[in-house]
Order: C-alpha cells, then sequence, then structure tokens
C-alpha cells in the first residue's frame, strides 16, 4: 500500500497500519478515561476546597475530551481494517480522520498545560484528588511526547519530493519527465542512506576506505529501495505470506528438480572425508573471532578460562598485531583450536573497513598451514558487507573474467599483501616446507577466504579452501537474489485477499507456534470492489528498471550488481522434517548432501534463518552431524532449516 498522504507530503506508514497502535491507544484511553470517572464520582464531594472548582471542571472537560479522542479513534482503527493492503478503496476516508485526530492535539495539549498549571498553582483538596489529578496530567503529557516521537520515526525525508511530483499514470521509461523524476529522487535518496549511515556509524574512522563504503552502502540502499511504494508494514507482511507460501510448496509432494540421480558410493565417501575435514577446520573459523564468540559459546566457564591469561605478561616468537586485550583473544584462539603457543604464526586483530583480522597457524594434525579470516563481528565489517557493487577480479591463474563482490574482494587483497608482501606466508613454510596451505573463514570471511584461495593458487597450486556459509551460502545474500525477494513480496502483496493486521497476526503465530501453511491468504475471493485493486506494478515508482519485469523471470540487476554465485562445491547440511521454532530446539537432525549453486539463487524465509547462520550454531551442528554422519548422511533430503558449507 503506498504511504500516506498528508499535508502535501508521503509518510513511512499507510492507511491500514493503525490498527495495532490505535488498539493500544484505545485500550490506555479507555482505561484512563475509567479512572478519571471513578476519581470524579468517589471524590466530587471533597472538591468544595479552594480551587475545587477548577480541578472539578477540569476533570469534567477532560472526560468530554477523552470521550470524543475515543470515538476518533475508535473510528480509524475500525476503517483501518478494511479492505487489503491493494485494495484502499474502503479506507478512502482515513486521511479526514487523520486530520480530525491531530486537531484534538491542539485542546488536548492547552488542557493539560492548565491543568498542570491549575495543580501547582496553590490547590487545598484532598492529597487523594490532587495526586489523581497530577497523574492525569502526566499521562496527558507521555501520550503527547510519544505521538510526537511516533511522529518523528514515520516522517519520510523524500516525502516531500515524492508526493507531490508524482506521476498520476504511466510514464514511457524514456520520457524527459520520467527520467528527471527518477535521477532526482534516487540522488536524494542516496543523499538521505549516506546521512542515515553515517549516523549509525559515527564511531567509525574517516578514512578513504570508509568514505568510500559509505558511499556504497548508501547507493545499493537507494538502488534497492527507491523505486518501490511499500511501507515498512507491507514489507513484513509480504515476508509473513513468503514464509508460508514457501512451506506451503516445500511440503507438496512435487518430487525437486536439482537431485536427479543418487550419489554414488565414491562420493559419499569424498562426502564423508570433506565433513571431518570441515568439522576441523570450523574450529580456527570461530577461533579467528576472538575471546567474544568463545565467552559466548561457554557462558558459564569461558570468562573463568580465559580472564587468568588476559593481563598475564607474555614473550612469544609469534607475531601478535592489532587491538587490545590481545591475550584474551589469544587464549580463546589456543582453548578453541586446542594448540600450542608456538604454533601460531601470525594473530592479527587489527580491523578497518576492507582490513579483516585473520590468524596463521601450524596445524600439525592435519600437516597444514591454516589461515582463518575473520567474520562480520564490528561496524568496520557491516561497512564492508554492504560495499555490494561488483569490481573485476584479476587472477594470475586459468580463470578469466571474473567480478567479485567489492568489499570482499578488496578485504582479500588485503589479506593477500599481509601474508605475501610481509612474508607470512615463507616464515610459516620455512618451518614446515612440506604443509599445504588450507585457507578457512565463516561468514564474511569465508567469501574473502574464496577469494584468498584463488589468488593463491598460482604460487601455492595444492591450496584448499574451507568457507563455512558464505555470502550467497545460507543466509542467500546477493543484490539479485534481493531483487527478486522484492519481486515476490509486490507479487504476493498484489494477490492476497486477507487484511494487513491479519497477516502480521498470523504470521506471528506462525512463526511463534508453527501451524498449517495451507491456510495461504493469497488468492482473491473474486467479490465486488469499492476501488480497483492495485497490481504489483502499482507498488513501482513508474519509470523505474523493475516496472516492466515479466512476471516469471527474476529481476534484472543494475549492471553494478551482476548475479553472483556461491565459491566451490558445496556441502549442504538440512534440517529433517519442520524446522524448530527454536535455535535450541533439542531433537533436530540434518541430512548432508552435495548441492549445486542453482540450490541458492533465492532467499528462504523462516524464523531460524539467521541463527542457523551464526558460527556456534554451525559448529554444534558439525559436532552432531559428524559423531553420527553414518545415519545422518544416508537419510533423504528433506524440507527444513539449513547450514551451508562451501
Amino acid at each position: 500500500m503506498p504511504g500516506m498522504v498528508l499535508f502535501g507530503r508521503r509518510w513511512a506508514f499507510a492507511s491500514d497500519d493503525l490498527v495495532f497502535p490505535g488498539v493500544f491507544e484505545l485500550l490506555v484511553r479507555v482505561l484512563w478515561w475509567v479512572g478519571i470517572l471513578m476519581l470524579y464520582l468517589m471524590h466530587r464531594g471533597k472538591l468544595d476546597c479552594p480551587g475545587g472548582v477548577l480541578l472539578s471542571s477540569y476533570l469534567i472537560v477532560l472526560l468530554v475530551l477523552l470521550a470524543v479522542i475515543i470515538g476518533t479513534v475508535s473510528a480509524i482503527v475500525c476503517v483501518s481494517m478494511k479492505g487489503t493492503i491493494c485494495n484502499p478503496g474502503p479506507r478512502k476516508s482515513m486521511s479526514k480522520l487523520l486530520y480530525v485526530r491531530l486537531a484534538l492535539f491542539l485542546p488536548e495539549m492547552v488542557w493539560a498545560s492548565l491543568g498542570a498549571a491549575w495543580i501547582t498553582g496553590g490547590v487545598q483538596c484532598d492529597r487523594t484528588v490532587g495526586s489523581g489529578v497530577i497523574a492525569t496530567v502526566v499521562v496527558s503529557w507521555l501520550i503527547i511526547a510519544s505521538t510526537v516521537l511516533t511522529i518523528l520515526i514515520v516522517f519520510d525525508p523524500l516525502g516531500g519530493k515524492a508526493a507531490p511530483g508524482a506521476p498520476l499514470g504511466p510514464q514511457p521509461l524514456d520520457s524527459r519527465e520520467s527520467s528527471q523524476l527518477l535521477s532526482g529522487l534516487r540522488t536524494a535518496a542516496t543523499g538521505v542512506w549516506e546521512t542515515r549511515v553515517r549516523l549509525l556509524c559515527c564511531c567509525v574512522g574517516r578514512d578513504d576506505h570508509t568514505r568510500v563504503a559509505f558511499s556504497s552502502t548508501a547507493e545499493l540502499f537507494s538502488t534497492y529501495f527507491s523505486d518501490t511504494d511499500l511501507v515498512p508494514s507491507d514489507i513484513a507482511a509480504g515476508l509473513a505470506l513468503l514464509h508460508q507460501q514457501q512451506d506451503h510448496a516445500r511440503s507438496s509432494p512435487e518430487p525437486t528438480e536439482v537431485v536427479t540421480h543418487s550419489p554414488g558410493p565414491f562420493q559419499e565417501a569424498d562426502l564423508d572425508a570433506e565433513l571431518e575435514n570441515c568439522h576441523h577446520y570450523m574450529q580456527f573459523a570461530a577461533a579467528a573471532y576472538g575471546w567474544p564468540l568463545y565467552v559466548y559459546r561457554n557462558p558459564f566457564t569461558g570468562l573463568c578460562r580465559v580472564g587468568g591469561d588476559c593481563c598475564r605478561p607474555r614473550t612469544a616468537d609469534y607475531d601478535l598485531v592489532g587491538g587490545d586485550q590481545l591475550d584474551c583473544h589469544l587464549s580463546s584462539i589456543l582453548q578453541t583450536t586446542g594448540l600450542q603457543h608456538r604454533d601460531f604464526i601470525h594473530v592479527s586483530f587489527h580491523d578497518k573497513v576492507y582490513e579483516l583480522p585473520f590468524l596463521v597457524a601450524l596445524d600439525h594434525k592435519k600437516e597444514s598451514v591454516v589461515v582463518a579470516v575473520r567474520g562480520t563481528m564490528s561496524l568496520q565489517d557491516i561497512l564492508t558487507d554492504l560495499s555490494a557493487e561488483s569490481e573485476p577480479l584479476n587472477l594470475e591463474c586459468e580463470v578469466q573474467d571474473c567480478w567479485a563482490h567489492k568489499g570482499i574482494s578488496q578485504a582479500a587483497r588485503y589479506v593477500y599483501r599481509r601474508l605475501v608482501n610481509d612474508g607470512i606466508l615463507s616464515q610459516a613454510f620455512s618451518i614446515a616446507p612440506e604443509y599445504r596451505l588450507v585457507i578457512v573463514g565463516h561468514s564474511l570471511g569465508a567469501g574473502a577466504a574464496a577469494l584468498l584461495a584463488l589468488m593463491l593458487k598460482s604460487p601455492y597450486p595444492r591450496v584448499r579452501c574451507y568457507a563455512f556459509s558464505p555470502p550467497r551460502g545460507l543466509l542467500r545474500l546477493s543484490v539479485t537474489n534481493l531483487e527478486d525477494l522484492k519481486r515476490r513480496i509486490l507479487r504476493v502483496i498484489a494477490h492476497c485477499n486477507k487484511p494487513k493486521y491479519k497477516i502480521l497476526l498470523r504470521g506471528c503465530w506462525y512463526e511463534l507456534f508453527g501451524g498449517s501453511p495451507e491456510d495461504l491468504p493469497t488468492e482473491l475471493d473474486g467479490g465486488d470492489l469499492t476501488q480497483p485493486l492495485l497490481g504489483e506494478h502499482s507498488l513501482l515508482a513508474h519509470g523505474s528498471p523493475a516496472y516492466s519485469f515479466s512476471s516469471e523471470s527474476p529481476l534484472n540487476s543494475p549492471t553494478k550488481y551482476p548475479p553472483l554465485y556461491p565459491p566451490g562445491r558445496i556441502i549442504h547440511l538440512e534440517e529433517e522434517g519442520a524446522s524448530g521454532r527454536c535455535s535450541c530446539y533439542p531433537a533436530a537432525r540434518y541430512t548432508v548432501r552435495w548441492s549445486h549453486e542453482s540450490e541458492f539463487s533465492r532467499i528462504l524465509i523462516g524464523p531460524k534463518m539467521l541463527t542457523d547462520h551464526m558460527p556456534d550454531i554451525l559448529m554444534r551442528v558439525l559436532d552432531h552431524v559428524v559423531s553420527d554422519r553414518a545415519a545422518c548422511v544416508s537419510c533423504p533430503a528433506r524440507g527444513g532449516s539449513s547450514v551451508d558449507l562451501a
């Protein structure tokens, strides 16, 4: 539903967004009205004191004013419940009701001010009456303050630019007016998003890399959001509908198209070996996060185990660089990997935009030199993640014409320069020349590790990489996937026959307690409408690149964001049966299989889509799968929550 237009500008809420806040305000107002009425009826005989007439008048007028406000808010809630997201016709009177409701704040503020003046003006009445009037004045000002805060939250900085000049009908893509409108909107949106990013990351430095990351992040957000006319609650409703739709499709008896044959015995043996390697090297990927992850994984004993080493002076032969409390980090690394101090060649917790912490260690069990790159853990890392435009990747190997995520590519180049130019790898292989090079990482670190392995393939042909939940892995994040998600949200909203508040209520219940996904409110009833439905095209800004997409093909990404793919061979760990509603679901069992990258071309919505990405969850799943891999590897793949390795 397009945002409400009030006072000549667009706001970041729709006419069907007022059900829940309206019900909450009604509850507060009714309780308040009943409390004032009881106060007046029980103590009106005590208002014959000096100044009592003023207090009596204050309570009577306040009761009348609250009754009018309750009636207006009730009308707003009733109207907001009507229609659907794309059928705003039954809610066409909402703007008038909102004007009336906002106008009622003026007498409410005046009366609250008079009440505060009278009660502090030396009124000598019963203490209970005085306390009750003080409470009513305080509640009045709290509601007024919360309303002002709500207005600030729903204020759209671009509303003044979009609402008045928005075209009333579809415009040719090459028309001058359409091009000027979109160009102005994109420029303004980029500036607004850059300001927001700078405010959110105000504690991050202001070097060249950071400034580039700010601009890149702002351009990404403005590119993704500027061509839609959706409010945040529309997106939430669309995500809830998509989750139920995906679960319904997953429970259908139709066979999948990706897995067309059973794996052979050699593939199964290879899977067993690689799964054991993943279990082993995930310890290094987790160790790169340092003491925060270790303490999080061991909440009762972690601080005791690493705390004693935090302030202990130590001399070492390894190079320890960057950050404070390095001994705490090192102690947790030793606890996680089981290695000794002498096994570490380099440990760096230097953390800036495009510059990730990493460690280099000698793994005598697997006879390998391990380079572990840390994943996202700071604002600087988030800016690296959000620098999503693509840049060419020049490699000295057989791979040609490569493009990569800019932030991840820059991070991989930084680690490459440190490893090669600073002689870190040379030092490691001078100690263990017969060892092989293994590069590992999780999340952002996994993406950097994959590119780093390609960069080092020429000087180290035997290099191996274990990338755990890399970008386009579990989270399946890429600009093209987000564009596809936006298209599916528009479609499911446009074909929804239920009001938004029912979708959100059912969605919350479904996420918390489950239910049958078959009762999916995405088919139109075909009844008479008071106003034609807004189609999915109507939820896009006219003239946007996505405006003319076909219903079956994914949206074409801008040239700065070409399709990107997960690296290497993929081991997919997938939870059997229905996914648990809690990340600590005790009876979860996982299947293991080789997968193709085409299986990760779409973002899946689920209650565990974020928690399953966390390194501690992945470590726990690998522990379980490896300890019982004979049963898990042989079972067929079914729908559910998933954890991916690449």
